[in-house]
């Protein structure tokens, strides 16, 4: 696969605004065909007029885009760029998209990293055309970035949460993701985003609602490769049910 298939397979809305501009960078920074970039700078310009427009429904390359230049905002928090990192995206790209295209998109986050990232703008765009589910998806894998060494700085959790925070998520979309990643004696009940005094009833009722606003179904427009990854959130709810299930010892 070329850079000129991986742009142009995404033909949504990433293209254009800030992700559009960073992304350009990146790429301008290493390709050699200069047919090919001039070509591509003028499709940029075309979706950021359309931008302002109309909303596009989110494609696989949209949200590859936005998880690209949010992976280097984390990556950067705490001043130390990790191997550890690198082939953690690696490994999930590698999944999605094969080796290839894996290989590609590391390319285009190394020169990410030499760039500063706007993020508020960033998130600004994603939250205008990313519908909900999706911008879960991308926190949740955030965490994961973060996670990949084993060893969390509080940089990269203050990012994460910054991120969280102008993407539109709540609170509780936050502490239920940030639960799926960090355990502790709370974290079943965080995830299902209830409180440990809650009534057997209202953990039903919680595990019901976190049932439906994880289900792998919620992310269908991005793709099959896409529902495999979302089905680990969705199998955390069902794993912290069964835990308080097991504590409390109710059906």
């Amino acid at each position: 696969m070329s850079f000129g298939k991986w742009i142009g397979g995404a033909l949504g809305w990433a293209m254009g605004g800030p992700i559009g501009g960073i992304i350009g960078f990146a790429v301008g920074a290493m390709a050699d065909d200069k047919s090919f970039t001039g070509v591509r700078q003028g499709e940029t310009t075309q979706r950021q007029t359309n931008y302002n427009q109309y909303r596009r429904q989110t494609q696989s390359g949209d949200f590859a885009s936005a998880l690209l230049v949010l992976s280097a905002a984390v990556m950067k928090a705490d001043n130390r760029l990790l191997k550890s990192e690198l082939d953690f995206i690696r490994e999930f790209y590698t999944k999605q998209f094969g080796s290839a295209a894996a290989a590609q998109h590391i390319g285009v986050l190394k020169e990410l990293l030499q760039k500063d990232i706007p993020v508020r703008e960033v998130c600004e765009q994603i939250r205008y055309y990313m519908e909900h589910p999706m911008r879960l998806q991308l926190l949740y894998y955030l965490f994961g970035i973060a996670k990949a060494d084993g060893n969390v700085d509080k940089h990269e959790i203050q990012i994460i949460e910054t991120i969280a925070q102008h993407l539109g998520l709540n609170a509780k979309d936050y502490e239920s993701l940030k639960a799926m990643h960090y355990k502790d004696t709370e974290s079943a009940y965080k995830i299902l985003e209830i409180e440990s005094s809650a009534t057997d009833d209202e953990v039903k009722k919680g595990y019901r609602k976190m049932a439906m606003k994880y289900h792998p179904d919620k992310v269908r427009g991005l793709g099959e490769q896409h529902e495999k990854a979302a089905n680990e959130k969705f199998i955390n709810v069902q794993e912290a049910y069964e835990q308080i299930k097991k504590e409390r010892n109710f059906k």
